[in-house]
């Protein structure tokens, strides 16, 4: 996915059981994801927010 900020940088979240870090995906009926835990990027724009049913977040 890209960076919502609009910063345009690529994130790369690990959601299969083995990555370190990794992230649990939920769809709903609707095909909105959820994400756990918040996604906070260390370097660049230095975002951090969260992807409820779809939506953003900002923390």
């Amino acid at each position: 996915m890209r960076c919502p900020c609009g910063c345009g940088h690529a994130i790369e979240l690990l959601v299969v059981a083995e990555g370190r870090p990794r992230w649990d995906i939920e769809v709903d009926a609707n095909g909105a994801p959820t994400l756990k835990p918040s996604v906070w990027m260390q370097r660049g724009c230095r975002s951090h927010f969260w992807v409820r049913e779809g939506r953003i977040h900002w923390c």
